[in-house]
């Protein structure tokens, strides 16, 4: 794509990069074929070509983003699926993260919008704040109804119908040794994060079992806490900046402490945005090395177990599941076998679903900011993991976990939680005890 910039907009670091990322475009369109919004809306601008277009005319000419183009890019879902599709190597990622900061920094919402999208930033990142709002939605609930006759109420609506019925009882961040008598391989931090260990603090507390099964020290660094994907999503860059920053400090005093063979993810949203610190803190002098060291060590949990020399399992469950692979791990992070694989090893009969491309319209707080489009996706994700005949679902995501389990009766089980279950921990809570084994693994 033919650009045309000036010399002093190119000397700003940010636009030079989407200067370098915009001529690689040359507009074949592949990305439309696999863009969840343009399948389910059929608008060109809500295309990743589309946008590019419209990003490109906003940074060229220097100018404010105005409602067009907050509307078109509000609807991406950083899904990324187009990165995967696209055969000349666009860098869609950072350049929809430049936009959505340009956005932020230049346009200016109605009230409603950025009362929520602020609520949003002050509150889900941080686990406290996130589980008092959990507890105080249960009496907003009745209103969910009420609240989606008002579009621009649309956003507290889905809020109030996501949040779970009851909470799991705080936990402690989760550390392990390796058992009695197992030979001590290698030590990791494991990422205590924020949304997910009030959700499910049982995902952490099972990796970190299974490790230590493993002969892997699991450690919490003190000062870590949110990766900052929320608020980067939002356009909100010194707050992500300052979430990384924080966790690249928190990392770092723990590499030179006792050594570190690995920074874990069980939360594939937050891995995308760590692999990614690299970037983001690349114009920072000094964070630039650490951040970049931090991401070279950072692995999702099935990317590093792979990497192990594991035993039999002590049980073959023999349950057909469906495995959904979030967008952020087949797209964000290009992990696609290693999941699978595991779940096979461990005697699972694994089905993959029609349209696994496509994205659950989870996207951390896209399914409350765009519920509609969100229940769309949700929907079609179901219907074909529910015509695989699994009798549950794995995937690695939190955010996929709480979509796909807001409009399907199926069991919805992070991954990690079923490998422990095979290698010797507790049965996950929500398969039904009467549960039976797939007639094809009995045979």
């Amino acid at each position: 794509m033919q650009t045309n910039f000036s010399l002093a907009q190119l000397a700003d670091a940010h636009v030079a990069e989407s200067e370098q990322i915009l001529r690689k475009c040359v507009h074949c369109g592949f990305c439309t074929a696999t863009c969840p919004t343009y399948v389910t809306l059929g608008n060109e601008l809500d295309s990743p070509r589309g946008r590019i277009y419209l990003i490109k005319d906003m940074l060229e000419n220097g100018r404010a983003a105005d409602e067009e183009i907050v509307t078109h890019i509000d609807r991406c879902l950083s899904c990324l699926s187009c990165m995967t599709t696209c055969p000349s190597g666009v860098h869609y990622m950072h350049l929809v993260d430049h936009a959505r900061a340009h956005i932020e920094q230049t346009y200016r919402r109605p009230f409603l919008d950025r009362t929520i999208r602020a609520v949003l930033a002050a509150v889900l990142p941080y686990p406290e704040r996130f589980r008092f709002a959990l507890g105080l939605a249960r009496f907003g609930r009745p209103f969910a109804g009420l609240f989606d006759k008002v579009r621009p109420l649309k956003p507290l609506a889905a809020m109030l119908r996501l949040a779970p019925s009851s909470v799991p009882a705080k936990q402690d961040a989760v550390s392990a040794a390796p058992v009695e008598g197992v030979q001590r391989r290698s030590r990791v931090a494991i990422l205590a994060g924020c949304a997910q260990s009030v959700l499910d603090p049982g995902i952490n507390a099972s990796t970190a079992r299974l490790l230590a099964r493993f002969g892997v020290e699991v450690v919490v660094p003190a000062g870590e806490g949110c990766c900052g994907a929320l608020v980067h999503h939002m356009g909100r860059e010194d707050d992500a900046l300052a979430a990384a920053r924080r966790n690249v400090d928190a990392w770092t005093r723990e590499i030179e402490a006792g050594g570190l063979d690995a920074i874990i993810i069980t939360a594939s949203g937050c891995g995308t945005t760590i692999k990614d610190y690299g970037f983001m803190l690349r114009l920072d002098s000094a964070y630039a090395e650490k951040a970049a060291r931090v991401s070279a060590l950072a692995k999702d949990i099935m990317e590093y177990l792979v990497t192990l020399d594991l035993p039999e399992p002590d049980t073959r469950p023999g349950l057909t599941v469906a495995y959904h692979s979030a967008c952020s791990m087949q797209h964000g992070q290009k992990i696609l076998r290693q999941p699978k694989d595991l779940l096979a090893r461990a005697g699972f009969l694994v089905r993959e679903p029609a349209e696994g491309h496509l994205c659950c319209g989870s996207a951390g707080t896209y399914n409350i900011l765009q519920p509609e489009i969100s229940r769309t996706l949700r929907d079609r994700k179901v219907r074909n993991i529910e015509a695989t005949g699994a009798v549950a679902v794995a995937t690695g995501n939190i955010g996929c976990m709480t979509q796909i389990a807001s409009g399907s009766e199926l069991p919805v089980i992070h991954t990690v939680q079923l490998l422990d279950w095979a290698w010797g921990g507790p049965k996950p809570a929500m398969l039904p005890d009467a549960i039976a084994p797939s007639p094809e693994v009995a045979a």
